[in-house]
């Protein structure tokens, strides 16, 4: 069955022959840029360049051999041979081409006299020219080989294998038939070549997809009778084709298709190709399609949140709504609504934390995913959903319990009651506790630490509310310092504390300079302990955004943080986070608001 499928996709290819000239052909594909192309290769001709070109190593023999395995492919072995080196080929194609298009087409044929067999051999694999951007590439190649003003035999037999070569490859997708046998037979459906072509590979698809649903009947779902095998195999079958788009449905019913084995049936090398493929963008699945890719192979759910966490450190984000959008559309937070998904991301993440000394991007990327993790979580429509309290099996739960409760859920004149709560349960379970070692502690600072709004909204309290301070105080000063060994943490209090009192001194001045900050800035400069110099950060930046005088002082007052410590990216991603959260509420005045964005639009310039 398999092999007959084969056949299938190889019978697309057949040679036909076009009825208009190569120079119509070229016309018609300006978008691949041949023109440019053909007239740059015959300008180094004219010029004489191409005798002088530096002719690189290309290892021809080696593809040329595996051309002609290929062509032979009759196994499942084989086939897996050719997927896994379907993308070096590719890069080979390109080396190829970067060589061709400064040589004349008899230079090339007397540089590279295995030029024509491979690229013949190649042209008529299906697979090959079904492998992402390898047609096109062969396209190149050929029209490199093409002269468009022939001066001998040799350049004149070459244009009419090229020209061949280019029907041949064109024949699927653009022109009508002339064989007779093909043509009548095509006629009498009521299809154009391109119709036909088009439906054959959607029948064949349509038949596996079929196949393995399995037929209803009287109510009976036979989906079981299909061998373990035979799914395996068509996810081989896949492997070069998967970024077809009428393969979509297949993809689709291969990763939701259990069958009732006990392991895992379809190929590892087909679940991380899916994976590679709708990382890049190169195919779109429904997702429910990607959370079974992602529970099937835990690999591919590891590669997607580290490409994650790659794709946002290395792109300039000013806001954290740009943050959130590129997380959602990641999937990885609705996907995490089943706990397996959720603690693979979340153990991903600390080994993230643990290898970037606990950097604020990555803070920021790991808050901003709970955060959105809890929105899908609550859109869930599922009547049996699993209770929030089962993503977090292994903790203190009456602590879980008040982590959980979202802010923008309660009052805000209930804040600093509900901060105080959390702040006294976690300081009875640290200190009143036997801490069995530092992986326990880290494991509570880190579920902390995930629901870092409320951390955020502790410091803005801290200097907005009537509040009593040490509670709230002490749970940053965790935060910011979860180890007490040498009285770490009870230094970090103290020192925050003295900076607190001098800074609520200053509250209700309608008047402030640099100078009256000094003593603050002081503390900051003379801390060693990063964790202490992080918090009276936060205080201070909290205290500019929401005090009377703050605004008129914030930007030369950060500009001096900023420049005389390395803390831009501590205070960019507080003042990002802070944007965000007055953005939500929707209730801070306009003033702040300004202040933020002309703040952020300064230090994302330095960052």
């Amino acid at each position: 069955m398999l092999n007959a499928q084969i056949l299938h996709f190889q019978t697309i290819n057949k040679k036909i022959v076009v009825r208009s000239s190569l120079k119509t052909l070229l016309v018609s594909l300006q978008p691949l840029q041949i023109d440019h192309c053909l007239s740059q290769r015959n300008s180094d001709r004219d010029c004489g360049m191409a005798q002088h070109t530096t002719v690189p190593k290309l290892n021809f023999e080696y593809w040329l051999d595996k051309a002609i395995e290929w062509g032979q492919a009759t196994t499942l072995e084989s086939q897996k041979d050719m997927y896994l080196h379907l993308p070096q080929l590719q890069e080979f194609l390109h080396q190829i081409y970067e060589t061709l298009k400064h040589m004349d087409s008899v230079l090339a044929i007397q540089q590279f006299p295995l030029i024509g067999q491979l690229l013949g051999r190649l042209c008529w694999n299906p697979f090959v020219t079904g492998y992402d951007e390898s047609q096109k590439t062969l396209m190149w190649c050929l029209y490199c080989l093409y002269s468009s003003e022939p001066q001998n035999p040799v350049e004149l037999k070459a244009n009419s294998w090229v020209r061949s070569l280019l029907c041949h490859l064109l024949s699927s997708s653009k022109w009508e038939s002339n064989e007779a046998e093909t043509s009548t037979f095509i006629s009498t459906l009521g299809y154009t070549s391109a119709d036909y072509y088009c439906h054959l590979v959607k029948n064949m698809v349509f038949s596996l997809v079929t196949e393995l649903k399995g037929n209803q009947f009287n109510g009976l779902n036979i989906q079981g009778r299909v061998s373990a095998s035979r799914v395996n195999a068509v996810s081989l079958f896949c492997l070069p084709l998967i970024t077809l788009p009428d393969l979509t449905s297949l993809l689709e019913t291969l990763l939701l298709y259990h069958g009732g084995a006990s392991k895992e049936i379809l190929s590892s090398e087909f679940l991380e190709a899916v994976n590679e493929a709708f990382l890049k963008k190169k195919i779109s699945l429904p997702e429910s399609a990607v959370f079974n890719l992602w529970l099937r192979h835990p690999p591919s759910l590891e590669k997607a949140t580290l490409y994650l966490l790659d794709q946002l450190s290395s792109i300039q984000l000013n806001s954290l709504e740009e943050v959130a959008c590129v997380i959602k559309e990641s999937l990885l937070p609705q996907a995490a609504i089943h706990p397996a998904i959720f603690r693979i991301v979340n153990e991903i993440f600390k080994k993230a934390l643990l290898e970037t000394s606990g950097t604020p991007e990555v803070m920021t990327i790991i808050q901003m995913f709970t955060q959105l993790f809890l929105q899908a979580h609550q859109n869930e429509n599922k009547q049996h959903k699993f209770p929030l309290k089962a993503y977090f099996p292994y903790h203190h739960q009456p602590l879980v319990t008040a982590l959980l409760r979202r802010p923008f859920g309660l009052p805000t004149t209930c804040w600093s009651q509900h901060l105080k709560h959390i702040s006294d349960m976690l300081k009875a379970f640290v200190e009143d506790t036997n801490i069995s070692s530092l992986a326990d502690l880290f494991e509570i600072w880190f579920l902390v630490a995930c629901f870092g709004e409320w951390l955020d909204i502790a410091a803005e309290q801290l200097l907005k509310a009537a509040v009593e301070p040490d509670a709230l105080l002490w749970l940053l000063a965790f935060y910011y310092c979860p180890q007490n060994e040498n009285q770490q943490r009870t230094q970090t209090m103290v020192e925050a504390q003295a900076v607190y009192n001098h800074l609520m001194m200053l509250f209700s001045c309608t008047v402030l300079s640099v100078k009256d900050l000094e003593a603050a800035v002081h503390s900051i400069m003379d801390i060693e302990q990063c964790c202490n110099q992080r918090l009276i950060i936060h205080l201070l930046i909290n205290f500019l955004l929401f005090s009377s005088g703050g605004h008129m002082i914030a930007q030369e007052f950060i500009y001096h943080i900023t420049e005389t410590t390395d803390t831009s990216k501590e205070v960019c991603s507080i003042l990002i986070r802070t944007a965000y959260r007055i953005n939500r509420i929707g209730e801070e005045n306009q003033s702040t608001m300004k202040l933020l964005n002309e703040l952020l639009q300064k230090l994302t310039l330095k960052v």
